[in-house]
């Protein structure tokens, strides 16, 4: 073929390969191709680590620019203001030291190593559970919802807009850690680590299952609550606003305290959660919604079976969460909790000390047919 010809012919297989129609795979290839490796992946959290970063630098530093005088020399007070006036009660969380920080800082990543062992290692649905109760009581009641990861993201995004916008390092923080544990071992920080999943959690009583349709479409809200929370995160400081803090509705339950509707709407998820596991985590949790991404790619996926599946459908409603898809856990919908070990036949035998490679299902053997007696023949 002459030089000229194979290129003419090269040419017209490339624009023929253009003009096919993209389907389902295709689509699904060129979405894998954003972040085609847990590497890429890395990169561009390290990268946004440096934005975030580089923006509390200039924030810092524009603060100390500011010169700043004020208009009287003393606050008014109640009795230049008058008899009945009192003073409001601060509904703030007062500020912390550096070693508290600190402290909450090693007690999530703790969290989140205490929930990895169980998954992948241990294999036990007890330590799993000790952990969530832990971070309940020391995350939710304690701390009162904060510092919390989901809230950071705004936090973030107002930093990535705004230069001027600080962001301790501790919000820094929890709002990476969790990320780079769900990249290594799977969603480990909902599965125990995080206050708002383990309120649910504890009152999981008679889960349903939903159809798998209902639950997709039910969790792409999630998305339009991320979408929406750093829209008003990124707005300039008049119009800026915090919704996810603002309308977290298990906040006024770890307090005490709130606005009536707001605590109504955090009593009804619990209640709903009592036969529907876990709403808020599946369906409207923004951050939860950033893990499903990153669990896409994760080193050490969670597994229902110790080695290998052998599709005995006995972990088919096991979970209930609806993580479970053709005997296999889904990476993204997984919040590794632990409860489909007691199910699979094959970690039995190896928490009896059997031998799991010895546990199967039945080899098939060919039956062949009875004989026939033989038939008399009149005559």
């Amino acid at each position: 073929m002459r030089p000229q010809a194979e290129h003419c012919w090269k040419l017209s297989r490339s624009l023929a390969i253009a003009r096919r129609p993209i389907g389902a795979s295709g689509r699904w290839r060129r979405r894998e191709r954003v972040f085609s490796s847990p590497a890429s992946l890395v990169l561009f959290c390290t990268f946004i680590l440096g934005a975030v970063l580089g923006s509390t630098l200039a924030s810092t530093s524009a603060a100390q620019e500011v010169n700043y005088s004020r208009p009287v020399a003393a606050a008014p007070q109640p009795e230049s203001i008058g008899a009945d006036y009192q003073l409001p009660a601060v509904q703030h969380v007062p500020p912390r030291g550096q070693g508290q920080y600190a402290l909450d800082v090693v007690l999530l990543v703790a969290a989140m190593a205490a929930v990895a062992y169980a998954c992948h290692r241990g294999r036990r649905r007890m330590l799993v559970t000790a952990t969530t109760l832990l971070a309940l009581g020391y995350f939710g009641f304690w701390r009162q919802g904060c510092v919390c990861p989901i809230g950071a993201t705004q936090n973030v995004a107002a930093s990535l807009a705004d230069p001027t916008v600080g962001i301790p390092w501790v919000v820094i923080a929890f709002f990476f850690l969790p990320l780079g544990a769900t990249l290594l071992f799977g969603r480990v920080f909902c599965g125990g680590a995080c206050a708002l999943g383990a309120i649910q959690d504890v009152v999981v009583l008679r889960p349903v299952q939903l159809p798998l349709w209902v639950d997709r479409w039910l969790g792409k809200f999630r998305y339009v609550y991320l979408a929406a929370a750093v829209w008003f995160a990124v707005q300039p400081a008049p119009a800026r606003d915090f919704i996810i803090c603002r309308f977290d509705p298990f906040i006024g339950v770890f307090r005490l305290s709130g606005t009536p509707w707001v605590i109504g709407v955090g009593v009804g998820l619990l209640a709903l959660g009592t036969f529907i596991g876990r709403p808020y985590c599946r369906f409207l949790c923004p951050y939860g919604g950033l893990l499903a991404v990153v669990s896409r790619f994760a080193w050490r996926a969670v597994s229902i079976t110790p080695d290998r599946e052998i599709d005995c459908r006995l972990c088919s409603t096991a979970c209930p969460f609806g993580a479970i898809e053709n005997c296999r856990a889904s990476r993204t919908a997984c919040l590794a909790c632990a409860r489909c070990f007691a199910s699979c036949p094959r970690q039995h035998a190896v928490w009896n000390g059997e031998t799991a490679c010895n546990i199967g299902p039945a080899p098939l053997v060919e039956l062949s047919p009875p004989p026939r007696e033989p038939e008399e023949v009149l005559v």
